[in-house]
């Protein structure tokens, strides 16, 4: 039962609405993260908002060409990307948007870059992975939880007599 994580960038602060990466974690190069935030600035033209990026591409992707020999050092720098771990906010919204407007927005910004993604809202539960806490479940219970299993299957191997053999 895995129960590592944290709940740190999994809920929407600034704005109203936010759109959270569902897929286990992705690279995610910097022109398709401008692409999700042109179509999310395309969708809601006219309107008033304020768009807020939450992720950064701060990774530098180098590539060496195919067929190239071992050796000869790093290769070529190729891109900017970025690597986004599960239940992470990529993208938050903020004005006087309605609901269905928000989610169509998202929704559009999602099929154009990589991974699966949910519409969250601000209020919504914080995630460890993709175990949602609230409604009596807590980091510390995700934990203990391991830690009494844990506990249980030493006590068991400790009371079983060894085999004859």
């Amino acid at each position: 039962m895995p129960t590592g994580g944290s709940t740190r960038g999994t809920t929407v602060v600034w704005g109203d609405y936010g759109l959270r990466m569902k897929d286990h974690d992705r690279r995610v190069s910097a022109k398709q993260l401008k692409l999700g935030e042109e179509t999310i600035k395309r969708r809601l033209r006219g309107m008033h908002f304020k768009l807020f990026t939450r992720v950064c591409a701060n990774i530098g992707v180098y590539t060496k060409g195919n067929e190239v020999r071992m050796g000869k050092g790093k290769g070529k720098f190729d891109y900017w990307a970025s690597r986004i771990p599960v239940s992470r906010i990529i993208f938050e919204l903020k004005g006087e948007l309605h609901e269905k407007v928000a989610r169509e927005a998202f929704r559009l910004a999602g099929a154009k870059m990589p991974g699966t993604y949910e519409f969250v809202k601000k209020g919504d539960a914080p995630l460890v992975g993709i175990t949602k806490l609230g409604n009596g479940v807590t980091l510390r219970t995700l934990k203990d939880a391991r830690r009494t299993a844990e506990r249980k299957d030493s006590e068991l191997q400790a009371t079983t007599p060894p085999a004859a053999a």
